[in-house]
Parts: C-alpha cells; sequence; structure tokens
C-alpha cells in the first residue's frame, strides 16, 4: 500500500550528513552491530581452527563425536543463557544486558586462548556461547527499537547480515595466522585472543549510547525515552518535535494495550494466543531452516567438505573459505538493500527456490567425484557451493533477525526473539554432533537428506510466510489475530495521527486536511514495514 508523500518525505532522509543527530545515531548503533561480528567470529572460529595443522597437532586430530562436541560447546553455553537473557534485557536494559555479556564472553576467551587441555578449551567455548546468549538477545532489539524509522529496516537487516564480517576476520586471521607461525601453537591462540578486541570495546562504550526508548517507557521513563527520541530522530533534540509526539504516543497506546490485553511475563505469553501462537509458529521454522539447509555442512565442516572433492592442501582451503565468507557479507548485504524493494515474501521464495536447485546440483558433483573420481564435477563443487550460498544470505541472513522482531509485539519480543534463538542453537547442536558422523558414515549420500528437506521448506515458505512490508495495522490483525481487531487500538493511532497532523510545522500537512487524514491511517503503514510496534496486532 502506496504511503502518501506528504507525510513520508517530512521524515525521509535522502543525506544523512545533513542530520547530525541521525549520523551520531548510527555511527552508535555500530557497537551492538559488533555484536553480530562477534558471533560471526566465534561461530567460525572452530571451523577455521580445523584447517590449521598446528591445532590439529596439538589436540591430537579430533574426530566424530568428539569433533562434534568441540563443535556444539559454544551452542550449548548460549541455549544455557539464552532463557534468562531476556528477564536480564526487560529487567535492566538492552545496554545492561550487553555489558554483562561482555564480561562473561571475555572471560571465555582468555581462557580459550590459553587453554592447555582440549576439556579446558570445551570449557572456554562453552563459557564464550554463554555470554553469548546475552550479547546477541539485547543487541538487535536495542537496534530495533533506536534506529531512525525509515533507516529500521535496513539497520535490523545489516544486524545479521555482520556475522560474515566475523567469519571474515576470523578466516583471514587464521590464514595469516598460519603463514607466519607455521604449526605452532601461536597459529591458534593468536586469533583467539585477537578475538578479545570487541568485548573490551563494548565494555567501555556502551554507557555511551542511548537505551532503548521502548524500554524507558515500559519503565515508567517516559520524560527519558522522550529525550531519546528528540536527540536521536529530531535535529536539534526537540521534545515537542512532530515525529517524536508521534513515536511517543504510538508507543504509549502500544504498551497499555498490551498491558490492558495480556498478562504475565512467562514465555507462555508467546503462545497465549492463536494470533501469537501463528507467529511462534512461524518463527521456529524459519529458525530451523537457517540452520538445517545444508549450509551447516560448510559453516563447520568445510575441512570435511573439501576433503570430499579431492582438495586437501592447507592452504587452498583457508584461501576458500576466507573468499566465502567475503562473498556471504556482500550476498548478504545486496539483500539488505532490495528487502524494502522486493518484500519479505518474495525474498523468501527466491532464496529457497535457489538454495534447491544449486544444492541438487551440489549433490551431483559430489557424487560423482565420490563414486567415479570425476575431477571436472570436483572442479565445479567449489562454485557451486558460491552460488548456494548467494541463496541462502539472501533471506537467511539479511531476513532472519528483521522477520522476527517484525511480527513480534514489545511485550513478547525479548523472549520470542529469544525462543528463536533457542531453536536456532538446538538445531545447531544437533548438527554439530550428528554430521560429522553422517559424512563418515554415509558421505555424499547425506547430502539427499537436505535435498529432500529444501523442497518442504519451499512449500512451507509459500504457505505459511506472510508480507509485512507496508502493512496496516487491520491488514497485519487480520493476518495473524484474526479480523475481529480492538476498536481502541484503531481509535488511538487514528488520534495520534490527527495529533501529528496538527501539530505539524510543513505546509503540506498543514494546508491539506485530507492528507491528515490519510496520514493518521497510513503513517501506521509506513512504520509498520519498519519494525515499529504497529508492526504487529496486538495480542488479545
Amino acid at each position: 500500500m502506496p504511503v502518501p508523500q506528504c507525510f513520508v518525505k517530512h521524515i525521509q532522509i535522502n543525506n544523512v550528513l545533513d542530520h547530525p543527530g541521525i549520523l551520531m545515531l548510527n555511527i552508535c548503533l555500530i557497537l551492538p552491530l559488533l555484536s553480530s561480528t562477534l558471533n560471526g567470529f566465534d561461530s567460525s572460529m572452530i571451523n577455521n581452527l580445523q584447517i590449521l595443522p598446528g591445532w590439529q597437532e596439538y589436540f591430537h586430530k579430533p574426530q566424530g563425536m568428539k569433533l562434534g562436541l568441540i563443535n556444539c560447546a559454544h551452542d550449548i553455553g548460549i541455549l544455557s543463557g539464552t532463557p534468562f537473557s531476556p528477564y536480564v534485557s526487560d529487567l535492566l536494559g538492552r545496554r545492561a544486558t550487553m555489558f554483562i555479556g561482555a564480561v562473561v564472553m571475555l572471560a571465555g576467551i582468555l581462557t580459550q586462548g590459553s587453554s592447555m587441555t582440549i576439556q579446558v578449551f570445551i570449557g572456554a567455548r562453552v563459557l564464550i556461547g554463554f555470554g553469548m546468549a546475552f550479547s546477541i538477545n539485547a543487541a538487535p532489539l536495542l537496534i530495533s527499537e533506536l534506529s531512525y524509522p525509515t533507516h529500521r529496516g535496513k539497520m535490523t537487516s545489516l544486524y545479521n547480515s555482520m556475522w560474515y564480517s566475523g567469519s571474515i576476520i576470523s578466516a583471514w586471521i587464521c590464514l595469516g595466522s598460519y603463514d607466519d607461525t607455521g604449526t605452532s601453537p601461536l597459529s591458534w591462540r593468536t586469533p583467539s585472543y585477537v578475538q578479545a578486541v570487541i568485548p573490551i570495546i563494548q565494555m567501555v562504550l556502551i554507557w555511551f549510547i542511548p537505551e532503548s526508548p521502548r524500554f524507558l517507557m515500559a519503565r515508567g521513563l517516559e520524560s527519558q525515552a522522550a529525550r531519546v527520541l528528540a536527540q536521536c530522530h529530531a535535529n536539534g533534540g526537540d521534545e515537542r518535535n512532530p515525529l517524536v509526539v508521534f513515536e511517543m504516543a504510538q508507543i504509549r497506546h502500544a504498551l497499555n494495550l498490551e498491558r490492558e490485553f495480556t498478562s504475565g511475563k512467562s514465555y507462555l505469553r508467546c503462545f497465549s494466543t492463536p494470533g501469537n501462537r501463528q507467529r511462534m509458529f512461524t518463527i521456529i521454522w524459519i529458525a530451523v531452516f537457517s540452520q538445517w539447509s545444508g549450509n551447516g555442512l560448510v559453516s563447520y565442516y568445510i575441512n570435511t567438505v573439501l576433503n570430499g572433492v579431492g582438495i586437501t592442501q592447507t592452504r587452498t582451503k583457508a584461501a576458500i573459505n576466507g573468499g566465502l565468507q567475503t562473498f556471504n557479507l556482500v550476498s548478504a548485504l545486496v539483500s539488505m538493500m532490495m528487502v524494502d524493494k522486493l518484500g519479505r515474501r518474495r525474498i523468501f521464495l527466491i532464496s529457497n527456490i535457489g538454495m534447491l536447485i544449486a544444492f541438487a546440483m551440489w549433490t551431483v558433483t559430489t557424487a560423482l567425484f565420490s563414486q567415479w573420481g570425476n575431477v571436472v564435477a570436483a572442479r565445479a563443487t567449489v562454485p557451486l557451493i558460491f552460488i548456494y550460498f548467494f541463496f541462502y544470505d539472501f533471506a537467511y541472513t539479511a531476513m532472519l533477525v528483521l522477520y522476527t522482531l517484525e511480527i513480534l509485539p514489545y511485550n513478547i519480543r525479548a523472549k520470542g526473539f529469544a525462543i528463536m534463538n533457542i531453536t536456532i542453537y538446538s538445531t545447531n547442536a544437533f548438527n554439530s554432533l550428528v554430521n560429522p558422523v553422517a559424512l563418515d558414515t554415509i558421505g555424499w549420500k547425506y547430502y539427499l537428506f537436505y535435498c529432500g528437506w529444501l523442497i518442504l521448506e519451499l512449500l512451507f515458505v509459500m504457505v505459511y510466510i506472510v508480507e509485512t512490508r507496508a502493512r496496516t495495522l487491520e491488514e497485519t490483525a487480520a493476518l495473524f489475530d484474526g479480523v475481529k481487531v480492538h476498536r481502541g487500538i484503531v481509535e488511538r493511532t487514528d488520534e495520534a495521527g490527527m495529533t501529528l497532523g496538527r501539530m505539524s510545522p510543513y505546509p503540506g500537512l498543514q494546508d491539506n486536511p485530507g492528507a491528515v487524514e490519510t496520514a493518521s491511517s497510513v503513517s501506521r503503514s509506513y512504520f509498520e514495514s519498519q519494525s515499529e510496534e504497529s508492526a504487529v496486532a496486538f495480542a488479545r
């Protein structure tokens, strides 16, 4: 549904350099974005270390279940901390939660770098994951709730895309460390210590960025919330700015209605209404798909996969891995730029169709080399891996966090996002234990399972993924909570929009009464697509 230009043009930012407050806000948001970078660095660490002879020799070439345990130790830590992280985020705030996570991760990183035994190394991985659970719960919430309205979709999709920036750093640091130190233990200890840079930066700077205005409003600190919105969204910091007034009214109405129609603070609230159950059903399954689409074979076992097609030289494997991570980041950024043009549903469809075709061809080339030693097929495998990951990144990197936060109202946002993370790392832990055993036992035939699974994913996307871009409140309510929309939210939203129109200093709104009425109904549509509270229907 198109948004009237008389409303949008006054909040659309063409050149951020002309708006120092918004420029400073985007600079501040780099700090929570670094949580995704650190997650990518740490998640890729073991995959990269497996390529290094120094790490293999120091820990006596772990295989099978032992290698699976090393890989999933990080996920075990995240699963241990994630159930508690939303309570901390909602009680202490997004910034404090990120600080706690950084402290715990720093302790784990220093322990990992100084590990003398495989048991200590695994324990350090668990500790890092435990701290990571708090960081990756709070950081995207802060980005989504603090971003300027017209930047929110891109900034939120950028968050998950930054995972690959950490993966790139990890891959190339491991390669550089190998080139400099060879098979020395420093070849794997150095990347471990480099990992400490981001937690230290976050610990030092986190208190210098604003807190989420939605958190402040939920805690009854409306004056502080207004001050944050004025500083970040209105040049000059005027709390009477029409956009600030509108956002304050919008958040206030959302929180009041959520308190009116829902109660309790447990995870059960995420499943308390049919609409919430539909949201969680969709979120859980797209989280499963993000890990069970065949991507885990390369993300965590690239050494085994490349060995399977005859690529055995350490430096060649490290270079392919580093190039793949760079390619993944570019692919995710392309999707980020297209997210508001193509829409959410279309991006998911393109992604799943492309993955299915590319993975099927990848399976064929791997089978040809494994069964008949076809060298041409082996060479074709590497570009097919790149093609596959382009389509994977197109939706499941850029869109996963964005789509989840868009369809969750504030009252269950932190917990719903935690459930998404629990699902991701549970399936990832399962992959870490099963994939090496399956690859050792049945080899390329294991790929056939993922071919079938990708067909099921495509069918799910076709049936259950709904478009959330530019939806009005009524349309979104009908999609998730049925057609019976509480009249109160509509009336209060209209009131907020009319207030915005009356207070607006812009002639385009003052001189056109019809535009004011239109703004009251469709301004919500615009903000919905940017993950505002109005992006979702409210639980009844």
